[in-house]
């Protein structure tokens, strides 16, 4: 054959390499999800690849099939064509006993060079730019394909098959999605602008209810306000005018005794009707919702949608009352910063740069998310930042006691009645030690 017709031969080779190693690609890094989104559209072709994917065996041996048999043909083929031409060429400036096996690897290697850029390695970078699109448009001629190699493909799958189980291989694909999945997706989507800043704060935020826990985000124990059942008139109208709570829950005489709980509504409309409200009674008493501190907000909220409740008591394993959480709580704790309580009652004050005053009782998330803190060690021993003190110190703090963790240092500010209130937060500038110290006063 003449040159001209060797180069048309490898370029129909290399188009047909091009094509099987672009559709090889686009196959195996077609979303799945997407993939469904087309197919529950009414887009016929996609729900073909879904099934490919399924059973792929079949499609990779008859790729494996092509391509190999391809690349032989090709390197037979373009060594034959091309070497008397660079044998020509090397004789014009050496004619020497090697010359032979230098045209040899000139030719191999501009063939192994054209295979490699024209039907390996841009189809590949191509299929990876936008493979749903791609695996739907090659789709129908791929699988006329993988019928005509079927019988030597059944062959070959059949001999892996029997290896993969002599060295049990598990061949089984999961598909499972984990939340750093989708984590990483947010990230990407944020990255790229699909998601605003906000909206990707919120999303997380959501996923962050099944690892939280209902103290995290309650009213503690000694800032619930509550009616006892012989509370007085006056008592009663300074406690709806000084704390403006739509919920408050009634005892018999200490917290630990509940009886049930109020709606500040209720009360108010008897006041602006002129009724007695000296004395709680059944007419305005409702039962509460009791759950264990234990419970994850995500539990929480199936709690809430079962019992049509939005308000609810935590009690401990000693049936004591640690606090109370309201439905408004856990969409605080999904809004985050866009609900934020005034300066004055911040749970986290930025003061600079490197340095934060932060409250005791902050939640360990959300002082995770101030500081831009991945993880805390053995996270599942505390709830907030001063549990965390303690865990750390392995004693009650005092003040200027102090913890050293992942580049900033948390110091004891104030203690009141072994209530750790404030601590104040710095950026450690040097490169910190990555084993966590201990200093107390």
């Amino acid at each position: 054959m003449s040159l001209f017709q060797n180069i048309i031969i490898i370029i129909v080779l290399i188009t047909g390499a091009g094509f099987l190693a672009l559709t090889e690609i686009a196959l195996a890094g077609a979303r799945k999800v997407k993939l469904k989104i087309l197919a529950e559209s009414g887009e016929e072709r996609a729900q073909k690849v879904l099934d490919l994917q399924e059973n792929s065996a079949d499609f990779f041996a008859a790729s494996q099939i092509g391509l190999n048999a391809i690349a032989i043909l090709g390197g037979i083929l373009g060594e034959g064509a091309f070497r008397p031409y660079f044998f020509n060429l090397v004789n014009r400036f050496y004619t020497g006993q090697w010359a032979e096996t230098i045209s040899f690897a000139l030719s191999f290697t501009l063939v192994t060079s054209l295979f490699i850029l024209f039907a390996d390695l841009m189809p590949k970078r191509l299929a990876m730019i936008a493979p749903e699109k791609i695996s739907i448009s090659v789709i129908e001629p791929i699988q006329i394909f993988i019928k005509v190699c079927k019988p030597l493909a059944w062959i070959i799958n059949a001999i892996a098959n029997l290896l993969f189980r002599l060295f049990k291989v598990n061949t089984t694909r999961e598909d499972n999605i984990t939340f750093d999945d989708i984590s990483a997706v947010m990230d990407a989507g944020a990255q790229a602008g699909v998601l605003q800043k906000q909206e990707h704060h919120f999303i997380e935020n959501v996923f962050e209810l099944e690892e939280r826990n209902v103290p995290s985000s309650m009213t503690t124990r000694e800032n619930v306000v509550f009616f006892t059942l012989n509370e007085s008139e006056h008592s009663i109208r300074q406690k709806l005018a000084e704390y403006p709570f739509s919920k408050f829950l009634v005892c018999n005489e200490t917290i630990d005794q509940v009886i049930g709980y109020v709606d500040a509504k209720d009360i108010l409309v008897r006041i602006l009707n002129n009724q007695s409200i000296n004395q709680l009674n059944e007419s305005t008493i409702r039962t509460v919702l009791t759950i264990p501190d234990s419970l994850t907000l995500s539990e929480l909220l199936d709690r809430f949608r079962a019992s049509k409740e939005k308000f609810a008591v935590v009690i401990n394993e000693y049936a004591l009352v640690v606090g109370v959480i309201t439905l408004s709580d856990i969409m605080i704790t999904v809004m985050g910063d866009w609900v934020t309580p005034i300066e004055e009652e911040q749970q986290i004050i930025k003061r600079d740069n490197n340095s934060w005053l932060i409250d005791g009782s902050t939640p360990i998330e959300d002082m995770k998310h101030a500081l831009g803190i991945d993880s805390m060690p053995d996270e599942e021993h505390y709830e907030t930042l001063a549990g965390f003190m303690m865990y750390r110190l392995r004693k009650i703090p005092r003040p200027a006691d102090s913890v050293e963790y992942e580049g900033f240092k948390f110091e004891v500010v104030d203690v009141d009645h072994f209530k750790i209130d404030q601590l104040l937060v710095t950026r450690i500038l040097e490169k910190p030690d990555p084993i966590i110290q201990v200093d107390e006063a």
